[in-house]
């Protein structure tokens, strides 16, 4: 492997976090629009937008999303009413700073959290986790452990896995609830061979043999033999708390309340351009899981956008501008598809191109841009990479090579908001600084930060607060996301073939210097791959 490159980083981006250090420490008040001197009009260029559009504003409106997730319940997660809170701090902001916004309202079922209440020998609140295909219901009754392997090294378990591991145990009660350990097989086929033996209920245990197989998992599909929803509830829990469920004399109560319809909000804004047919599209998800107040994932994305439409507010652009805040991202997308599946054909082929950005400031960050050439990545079996992607890609590594900063590949996955638009045909690109993946040796040496941690030691977690976000890295991206903006602002011939106005040379950038080459960053998006691997035991 060849050594890593040596590489300097601009003067302003450090400005950029003396700025924000600053800003801090000072008391939370409401986003303001940029300064006078940064309204950008007909004279933009890559070093203007550069220093307009930077992290001290970013900052101040991820600091507006904290305080809203901390009078919220500590969230700000679809259906709930931190997002609600979300949606209206978004438009009071765009309408302030002149931009023509709606609101796409979607339908949305509302999965309440499952209960687990261990009842004796000590009534405790056990923590749990959903699967998709799971019966509603609520179950108070006897815990019968299956075939649990509670000892080291705790491989293979296969608890659940045949209906003989059910032979000798009385599921004749009238609320008999079977627990089994993760392992082996696929989790519909435990649920299925317990519901089978006559329980009444199903916790599957993780199976405790590596850390990462410990703890609650959730958003689980339930597949197997039968491949149609449970007809009993069926929940998840971790080790520790499966072995206090085996204790002996054990009963529990498992809940799952039924969903309910509460329709979500996109936030669309427009800045009208010359050519109303060729829409330069960008967007960020607004929601956060309900573990947390998503300040990194995706509350980075979101108050970049917002940043970028405060100092563009008095931009006269060639082609239309659209930016969206997706709701229900963390739900599977739902929101973006949503909005692309209610377009018409005529409306989709007006959408020139689309940039995606989630998650833009992790802490211990890597700089990377959706892999449309798949130099580092083959995009996965499936994925459409439609024509023009690759030139967006280049747009973006021009401006990481302009500032001299070094970046790398992401997956062209469709793992975030771009996935409907590229089954659309539209040409897509985004940046990314990394959730649950280990920054490596390599990576640590060429950007900094601590090799062995994930990028975002907080993903999907109740700490990525205002706390989790790298200054410098918000920075880079937003100066980033800012110039790709304004540069298909002008025109867009090179990713589609509309030609527009002539783009300034103030806009152009140089010669692109290449990734380097270590990414294991495979997700290209905040989208998390347990939501589609965790289906087998």
């Amino acid at each position: 492997m060849n050594p890593p490159k040596k590489h300097t980083r601009t003067l302003t981006v450090a400005a950029s976090a003396v700025a924000v250090t600053a800003l801090a420490l000072a008391p939370m008040t409401a986003a303001t629009a940029a300064p006078a001197q940064c309204d950008i009009g007909t004279a933009i260029s890559v070093k203007k937008i550069a220093t307009c559009v930077a992290a001290p504003g970013v900052y101040e409106h991820m600091q507006a999303f904290q305080k809203i997730a901390d009078e919220n319940g500590g969230n700000r997660a679809a259906g709930l009413p931190g997002y609600e809170r979300s949606v209206d701090y978004v438009v009071d902001t765009l309408t302030k700073a002149g931009w023509k916004v709606t609101i796409d309202e979607f339908p949305y079922l509302f999965n309440y959290d499952p209960v687990l209440t261990q009842l004796t020998p000590a009534e405790t609140e056990r923590a749990s986790g959903s699967f998709v295909g799971s019966a509603y219901g609520d179950v108070t009754g006897t815990i019968i452990p299956v075939d649990l392997v509670l000892d080291l090294p705790r491989d293979p378990v296969t608890s659940g896995c045949e209906t003989e591991d059910f032979d000798g145990l009385d599921f004749s009660g009238p609320a008999d609830i079977a627990l089994v350990q993760r392992g082996t097989c696929e989790f519909g086929v435990k649920a299925f061979n317990a519901e089978t033996a006559g329980a009444e209920a199903v916790i599957i245990m993780n199976q405790g043999n590596t850390p990462a197989r410990s703890d609650v998992f959730t958003n689980v599909t339930l597949i197997g033999e039968v491949t149609e929803p449970r007809g009993i509830p069926v929940v998840s829990t971790s080790f520790d708390s499966g072995v206090a469920l085996a204790e002996a004399g054990s009963t529990a109560r498992v809940q799952i309340a039924e969903p309910e319809s509460r329709p979500q909000k996109n936030v669309i804004a427009e800045l009208p351009g010359r050519n109303a047919n060729n829409i330069v599209m960008a967007g960020a998800h607004l929601d956060s899981v309900r573990e947390g107040p998503g300040i990194n994932d995706n509350g980075s994305g979101s108050a970049t956008l917002l940043e970028v439409a405060q100092t563009f507010s008095k931009l006269k652009p060639q082609n239309t501008i659209r930016l969206a805040w997706w709701g229900a991202e963390e739900d599977g997308l739902v929101g973006s598809s949503e909005y692309v599946l209610g377009l018409s054909q005529a409306e989709r082929d007006r959408i020139g191109l689309y940039l995606n950005f989630d998650m833009t400031g992790s802490p211990n960050y890597i700089y990377t841009v959706y892999d449309a050439d798949q130099s580092g990545f083959v995009a996965p079996e499936g994925v459409p990479i439609p024509e023009g992607s690759v030139q967006i890609e280049n747009l973006f590594e021009g401006y990481f090579s302009t500032l001299r900063v070094p970046y790398d590949d992401a997956e062209f996955s469709g793992r975030s908001d771009y996935q409907a638009f590229i089954e659309a045909g539209i040409p897509s690109g985004g940046l990314f600084t990394g959730a649950e993946e280990p920054k490596t040796e390599e990576q640590a040496a060429i950007w900094g930060g601590t090799a062995g941690e994930q990028l975002d030691p907080c993903y999907h977690e109740a700490c990525d607060s205002i706390e989790n976000v790298s200054i410098e890295a918000l920075g880079v991206n937003a100066g980033a996301i800012a110039v790709a903006i304004g540069v298909f602002s002008y025109s867009t011939e090179s990713v589609n073939g509309v030609r527009g106005g002539y783009v300034p040379s103030s806009l152009r950038l140089p010669t692109i210097a290449g990734p380097e080459g270590t990414t294991n960053t495979d997700g290209g998006g905040g989208l998390a791959p347990h939501h589609d691997e965790l289906v087998a035991g």
